[in-house]
C-alpha cells in the first residue's frame, strides 16, 4: 500500500490531477460517498468542528483528501470506539497538537545539530591556534600545598 493511499484512507485514486491532499476539490455529495457517510453528517460536523473544509465564493463546501480520511477517523472513533463527539473533537485536537510538536522537535533537532557542529568548528579554530610549546594542565590534578597564616598574639 503505498503512502498517499494510507494517509488519506484510500481517498486518493479520486483525486484530480495536479491535487494535494489538502486540495480542497470535492464536493459534499462526493466527500459523502467517499468517506461512507451522509451529506448531512458532513454538515454536522462541520458545525460542531470536528472537520472544517474549505469553501467557494458560494460559500460551498469542498473537502480535501485528508479531510475524507478525517471524516473516517471521526466516524470510526465515534461507532467503534464509541467515542462521543465531544471526546473526537478533543482526540483531533490533541493530534493535531502532537504533529505539531513533533515538527518542532525536528526543527529543534536540526537547530541543535548545526549550533554543534558550529561549536565544534570553532573549537578546532581554536586548537589550531595553540602554540605548540604550551602545555595544557588540568587544573583537577594540581597540587596545592597549605600553609596556615602564622597566629598574631594580641
Amino acid at each position: 500500500m503505498s503512502t498517499r493511499s494510507r494517509d488519506t484512507g484510500g481517498a486518493d485514486e479520486s483525486l484530480p490531477p495536479g491535487a494535494t491532499l489538502d486540495s480542497p476539490v470535492f464536493v459534499i455529495s462526493v466527500a459523502a460517498e467517499l468517506a461512507g457517510l451522509h451529506a448531512q453528517t458532513l454538515r454536522s460536523y462541520d458545525r460542531l468542528g470536528l472537520v472544517s473544509p474549505g469553501r467557494t465564493p458560494g460559500g460551498g463546501r469542498r473537502y480535501s483528501a485528508r479531510e475524507i480520511a478525517l471524516l473516517r477517523e471521526v466516524q470510526r472513533l465515534s461507532q467503534v470506539d464509541g467515542v462521543n463527539l465531544a471526546g473526537v473533537k478533543r482526540i483531533i485536537e490533541l493530534e493535531r497538537l502532537v504533529d505539531e510538536l513533533r515538527g518542532r522537535i525536528a526543527e529543534l533537532t536540526e537547530e541543535l545539530a548545526a549550533a554543534e557542529a558550529a561549536a565544534q568548528q570553532a573549537a578546532a579554530m581554536v586548537h589550531q591556534s595553540y602554540r605548540r610549546d604550551l602545555v595544557p594542565v588540568d587544573r583537577r590534578q594540581a597540587l596545592v600545598v597549605w600553609r596556615p597564616k602564622p597566629r598574631q598574639d594580641t
